[in-house]
């Protein structure tokens, strides 16, 4: 049994009761939401563990949704799975490039979803994402443990999986780390096809960390390595 809070999004009562059923049986706390502006209402309040978010919403789609939650400070961590019944390879590409964790095509089994949830909570804040729990070069510091990153003492806002992006290129340092083993690593499964995914990630990441960004070094025709 889990206590962790999961947001569900879903603006088809059927879906979004059945869902609510499902995952309180699990063991979850559930709150719901049948609209993005709802949803990203309930999200700032609550601030749960993981969300689930429907990609055809009224209103504001989910691809919305997941650009305003990755945009704010405060819900920037919170893990993303997106749900929706096109599995059109260019929705899956823009909803992970705009930071969504994992997407799940309708219909799908509560078992699978639920072994999507708990694979996404693993790699959560909380967890030790790196070869030590506090890491720092020359005025760039990265806190494990806390999953917190600073540059000369401010505070990088980092969605989780820009965070665990980073966690794995400075656990790698020094060597060359290929797109498709960034994806397993990261994403925790393989995506074919998917290596921009990859790339727009790299540079989310790049700005962010400013006067570091050359830090992480591109391999041509390979992929990353972080300067050891």
């Amino acid at each position: 049994m889990s206590d962790a809070t999961i947001l569900i999004i879903e603006d088809n009562e059927d879906t979004r009761e059945l869902l609510k059923y499902n995952l309180a049986a699990a063991g979850y706390e559930v709150a719901s939401a049948a609209d993005g502006h709802e949803g990203l209402e309930s999200a700032r309040a609550t601030l749960p563990d993981l969300i689930l978010l429907d990609l055809m919403l009224p209103g504001m789609d989910g691809l919305e949704v997941c650009r305003r939650l990755k945009q704010n400070q405060e819900t920037a961590r919170i893990p993303v799975i997106m749900l929706t019944a096109r599995g059109e390879e260019v929705d899956r590409i823009v909803g992970l490039e705009l930071g969504a964790d994992d997407y799940v095509v309708k219909p799908f089994s509560p078992r699978e979803l639920s072994l999507r949830i708990k694979a996404v909570l693993r790699r959560t804040p909380g967890e030790d994402n790196g070869p030590d729990e506090l890491w720092e070069e020359d005025g760039l510091r990265v806190d494990f443990g806390a999953h917190t990153v600073d540059i000369r003492d401010e505070r990088v806002p980092l969605t989780a999986t820009e965070f665990k992006l980073l966690s794995e290129l400075i656990r790698g340092r020094g060597k060359v780390q290929t797109r498709d083993h960034l994806l397993d690593m990261v994403w925790d499964t393989h995506f074919e096809g998917y290596s921009r995914t990859v790339d727009t990630h790299i540079r989310r990441l790049r700005q962010k960390l400013g006067d570091f960004a050359d830090w992480i070094e591109t391999v041509r025709g390979v992929g990353y390595r972080f300067k050891s």
